[in-house]
């Protein structure tokens, strides 16, 4: 595959220097910024987020902020989930949704102040969505994007390293919590948050000038538990049916075909797609994701979608991620089809890069269901 040139037009992280020096072995485009994509050794990394504890450059979360004094109202009619109960210090998993009730971004909402939220967002340009719906909303807000970048500790033994940076606060901190500190000097908010389903914490280092170092303080506290440099894992993400954006769903969806019925409340404020998401909700839905274990040996993760079809060749829809678990020795993934085809135990075929195999619809996510290792 040719390689891609380095760009102005394209950010490097703060962290950037320290993932080269740690050895990135190559770099995705993710929200106009490079982010790396592995290591070298995608098993090493995979083991030692299950098993031990591992550090990710996740600056392509860039931040939305929103702020002044109509700030709530407004961020409340971005997402389908209500915010009025979300206090300062909190975090919540929210969707971005268009008028059409088709998902824009699904961020993790900070409330950093009454009258302040951070949107840590997905891959799509949410800050231009959010400057947009203000212009003509006749609110009191400023939409911006901060001088902030996020960091990743993620696995069991993260709270280790974290205890050592932060002391007791960082232990009593909740799930989805966040706390205000400090690294080396640097501004910083810590939050318990992750992309990893295993016990993890998020770092938003506030003002990006000493990225490197906040960077190595993080790895020097990590050592005594044997922290590596990783990235967000694949294998881990889709054993617990995380799901990545534009990938797995983007704005020619809505959030009952993903199964995030959770974060729609219809009997809250007026929001952006409240009458096309009541609409549906009322019809059902034609399609929906569901997990698949694909029989097969061992597929690479896929570079596209891959479709979905019957024994005589009926197109059903599409999977959308594929990888192979040695945790649980299977092709494991996830696929948006038609929804006749959803039920436990459905078979149906997928024509891989390998040519056709047999797919079986299973539960999700594949492992650890209720989270129990994430909010231990």
């Amino acid at each position: 595959m040719a390689k891609i040139s380095l760009s102005p037009r394209i950010r490097k992280s703060p962290y950037f220097e320290a993932t080269e020096r740690h050895g990135a072995a190559a770099y995705s485009v993710y929200n106009k910024m490079y982010l790396p994509v592995g290591y070298g050794d995608a098993e090493k990394e995979f083991n030692a987020l299950c098993n031990g504890v591992t550090l990710w450059d996740v600056a392509v979360q860039r931040i939305v902020e929103i702020s002044g004094p109509d700030a709530l109202k407004f961020t409340n009619m971005l997402t389908p989930r209500d915010l009025t109960k979300c206090k300062v210090g909190q975090c919540k998993y929210v969707l971005i949704t268009d008028q059409y009730g088709g998902i824009l971004n699904d961020p993790v909402l900070l409330r950093i102040a009454e009258d302040k939220f951070w949107l840590s967002r997905g891959d799509s340009d949410i800050l231009m969505w959010a400057k947009g719906v203000a212009v003509n909303s006749g609110l009191n807000v400023k939409i911006g994007e901060p001088d902030v970048a996020a960091m990743q500790i993620q696995g069991p033994k993260s709270l280790d390293v974290v205890k050592s940076l932060f002391g007791q606060a960082a232990e009593d901190l909740k799930y989805y919590d966040f706390m205000e500190s400090q690294i080396a000097g640097n501004d910083v908010i810590l939050a318990r948050t992750g992309w990893s389903a295993e016990r993890g914490y998020e770092v938003y280092l506030r003002g990006t000038n000493e990225g490197v170092k906040v960077w190595d303080t993080i790895m020097e506290a990590g050592q005594p538990f044997g922290m590596i440099p990783s990235v967000p894992n694949r294998i881990r993400r889709i054993e617990a049916g995380i799901l990545d954006y534009s990938v797995d769903m983007d704005e020619s969806n809505n959030p009952f075909e993903i199964g995030l019925d959770r974060l729609v409340h219809l009997d809250g404020d007026d929001f952006i797609g409240k009458e096309a998401l009541t609409k549906i909700k009322t019809e059902g839905v034609k399609q929906k994701l569901v997990g698949l274990n694909v029989e097969a040996p061992p597929l690479a993760y896929n570079e596209y979608k891959w479709p979905a079809q019957t024994e005589d060749g009926t197109s059903i829809g599409a999977l959308t991620s594929v990888v192979w678990s040695p945790r649980l020795s299977a092709n494991i993934g996830m696929a948006m089809v038609d929804i006749a085809y959803t039920d436990l135990g459905t078979e149906f075929i997928i024509e891989t890069v390998e040519g056709p195999r047999k797919a079986i619809v299973v539960e999700k996510p594949f492992v650890d269901p209720n989270k129990k290792l994430a909010r231990a």
